[in-house]
């Protein structure tokens, strides 16, 4: 009779986790296989795909130009953004940590940033407010100065599309407050009685204690750099002269655009091994920086 209960319970269970299981099998595995196959092959939608071998990564790598331009350019973006989003959002947490009343009103104004940064409407308010005639320009011509052409310069697009990404720092700012509310207050009174300044405490104290929320933003940053779509696609199309041209807009235009479904999944592998590089090498990194509080 309990085993019979038992079954019954079992299968309630599963029923339950069925949809998610098919939402993983359908939207989630078997893309992420099929894609692997794709990748090999010259396939486009309107035909059978047609086994090419590793043809695709070949043109790739040499005879694709956009190929190493969209690269640099996704290189570029992540060392732009994520050692300045990190440091605006520990900044930012430090500031709230020291903070008395009023931290909840703070900490959501801060956080909102993060809920809206990634949508379509935010990255056309950007635009908006970074063309020629917009706001940002309003204000330099206020004060005197010639209009900046921020989307139009290929030396400042991309700076100014890396500025939306720092500006969603919401998410690790409260990661990092959370870290910094578990460091005993009696380590810096130790410190202080020791003659250690702010500076000092901050590097012997503080940084070691975040250090694994540390790591686990910088990984989670790197990996949202690296697949950057929606900004480069809605505010400046992958101009001036391909200055903002990632590899996720390279990816999209050689998939919906040209119709070329097997060489665009042939880059999807490449950004995925990329991920997969960064991801490895922070890993192998940890054991120098990152400290646990279970180490001595």
């Amino acid at each position: 009779m309990k085993a019979r209960s038992l079954t019954r319970m079992n299968n309630a269970a599963y029923l339950y986790l069925l949809p998610w299981l098919v939402g993983t099998v359908v939207l989630q595995l078997y893309p992420f296989v099929i894609s692997f196959y794709y990748a090999l092959c010259d396939y486009n939608p309107l035909r059978k795909p047609g086994f090419s071998g590793i043809g695709n990564y070949i043109e790739l790598f040499t005879k694709d130009a956009e190929f190493w331009i969209s690269l640099k350019v996704t290189l570029l973006y992540v060392i732009y953004t994520v050692p300045f989003k990190l440091l605006m959002s520990l900044f930012i947490a430090m500031l709230l940590n020291k903070a008395k009343k009023g931290i909840g009103i703070l900490r959501t104004a801060y956080y909102l940033p993060s809920l809206f940064g990634g949508s379509v409407a935010v990255s056309i308010l950007w635009r908006v407010m970074f063309m020629d005639q917009g706001m940002v320009n309003s204000w330099i011509n206020l004060f005197g100065f010639p209009t900046v052409s921020f989307l139009g310069n290929p030396k400042t697009a991309l700076p100014t599309l890396s500025l939306l990404e720092v500006w969603q720092f919401g998410s690790s700012m409260v990661m990092f407050l959370a870290a910094l509310k578990q460091v005993p207050s009696a380590l810096y009174e130790a410190a202080r009685i020791d003659g250690a300044g702010r500076v000092k405490s901050f590097f012997s104290i503080t940084l070691p204690y975040i250090s694994p929320i540390l790591f686990f933003c910088i990984i989670i940053q790197t990996i949202n750099a690296l697949q950057n779509f929606t900004s480069a696609f809605v505010i400046t199309r992958g101009g001036p002269l391909k200055s903002t041209y990632m590899l996720g807009l390279k990816l999209y235009n050689d998939g919906f655009v040209f119709w070329r479904m097997g060489y665009a999944s042939a880059t999807s592998w490449l950004i995925f091994l990329l991920v997969a590089l960064f991801t490895l090498g922070l890993f192998s990194s940890q054991k120098y920086w990152v400290f646990y509080s279970d180490q001595s």
